[in-house]
């Protein structure tokens, strides 16, 4: 590899960062899983990214791109290979401010989009971390506080810039290469490097955001209600329940509704959160009025040696009353995971099933198991886990690929249905023959 990485030295004008140099100890691992890369790479444009793609190619080596470095399963680092760490991309421009497009690096954080976008009373639908990537999150899906009103945060983009295997520079949109477009709304990283996407943004008020609290002992009713309600809500809100916390008392944790009303007229909020107020006992009601970007939270970093596993599923409407029995009898277990349930449907269920990789338009829930702890306390917890999965089986479609640990066969042939997988494949085959983009929930070439 020795000659290869010094042609690319003479080509690349980012940071190489090689084992033993004092910058690779911070580099060689993501946020959640731990490297030993040959080399990582920081471009410090889209040539460099173009570089760093040839090179890895020529020198034969696994590639793993990193955007904001949050995948479960560790997409953002490898051991032997190359890393790609897009951080430097992470530019945030309001390119048309009457249609509100935005063109954002493929490094940049949620964080640092909200930052630029709020003084300007503008927003996009995205997840709910500052340190989460835009392109990690927007190229799997992105299920945020305003999915329900504006969709997935891959619902808003209008076009993307894209470095593929062969190291060309594409512009993927309805017009131009629109199966790239199409693949890349859903179908992760398996195409190309997005070196910059263009969202288009929405005008945002304030929103009522906070959390309203119950009973461990009430969960059952509080979740089959919140559920109800939510199915004939106003689409300005979008919620998540989480219960079960092992930080707050495993299975006499309180049962939590996170909420976001997006609009400031506070009647029209207490319209829309006042029956969940009714639900049950409630312990804490900090819902208040917040500007938008200060929904966002931080991101943890977990301590070494401590793991992450989450899994998650789908459950459509006919579904939902036995998957939240399931989920409320596991959550009252002993030593039971952390349980998360998100609401999606409103403006996400309008979007054609065809019309993007993503392929659960039809749920009206996504949900999540998550344990963390060091390995043996993950290997003592795997067959109850596995257990809890064989029950939810039934009733379940699908897995968010976002919300996944693993990248098994069988993962990826939850997130991509046959027809789905299918067409990802031909594409796959245009513009990866080679498979180089494998890290990632893979999609082979045909």
């Amino acid at each position: 590899m020795s000659a290869t990485l010094e042609a690319l030295r003479r080509e690349f004008g980012g940071d190489i960062i090689e084992p033993g140099a004092a910058a690779y100890e911070a580099a060689r691992s993501s946020i959640l899983v731990s490297g030993s890369p040959a080399v990582v790479l920081r471009p410090k444009d889209v040539a460099d990214v173009r570089a760093g793609v040839r090179f890895a190619t020529r020198a034969g080596l696994p590639l793993s791109v990193r955007g904001g470095g949050h995948a479960f399963a560790g997409f953002g680092t490898n051991d032997g290979g190359v890393v790609i760490d897009l951080s430097n991309l992470a530019t945030v421009e309001i390119v048309d401010p009457e249609r509100h497009r935005v063109r954002i690096g493929g490094g940049a954080t949620w964080g640092q989009v909200a930052a630029v976008l709020a003084p300007r009373g503008l927003a996009i639908s995205s997840g709910d971390t500052k340190s989460v990537g835009v392109g990690g999150l927007t190229l799997s899906g992105g299920i945020g506080w305003k999915v329900r009103k504006y969709g997935l945060a891959l619902d808003n983009v209008t076009e993307a810039e894209v470095v593929t295997a062969g190291g060309d520079v594409v512009r993927a949109s309805a017009l131009e290469h629109p199966d790239l477009f199409w693949a890349i709304r859903g179908g992760g990283g398996n195409f190309g490097i997005v070196t910059a996407f263009e969202f288009t943004a929405h005008p945002t008020t304030d929103v009522f955001h906070g959390r309203i609290t119950f009973p461990a002992a009430e969960v059952p009713g509080v979740l089959r209600g919140w559920a109800d309600h939510l199915r004939t809500a106003p689409e300005e809100l979008s919620s998540i329940v989480s219960f079960a916390n092992p930080f707050a008392g495993g299975p006499e944790a309180p049962i939590e509704i996170h909420v976001v009303f997006d609009g400031d007229d506070e009647r029209l909020a207490a319209q829309a959160l006042d029956p969940i107020r009714r639900l049950g006992t409630v312990l804490e009601d900090d819902v208040a009025l917040t500007p938008y970007a200060d929904t966002l939270v931080d991101g943890v970093t977990p301590p070494p040696g401590i793991q992450l596993v989450t899994r998650s599923a789908f459950a459509d409407r006919a579904a939902v009353p036995a998957v939240l029995d399931i989920l409320a009898e596991v959550g009252a277990s002993q030593r039971p995971p952390f349980i998360a349930v998100r609401s999606v449907g409103g403006a996400v269920s309008r979007v054609p099933a065809d019309a993007t990789a993503y392929a659960h338009r039809a749920a009206e829930l996504m949900f999540a198991t998550t344990v963390a702890g060091p390995a043996p306390v993950i290997d003592a917890a795997r067959p109850g886990l596995e257990g809890i999965w064989r029950r939810l089986a039934p009733h379940t479609s699908g897995a968010y690929a976002n919300f996944l640990a693993s990248a098994t066969e069988e993962d990826v042939a939850a997130i991509y249905p046959a027809p789905t997988y299918q067409r990802l494949a031909a594409v796959k085959r245009r513009y990866d023959p080679a498979n180089l983009f494998a890290g990632n929930h893979n999609v082979r070439p045909q």
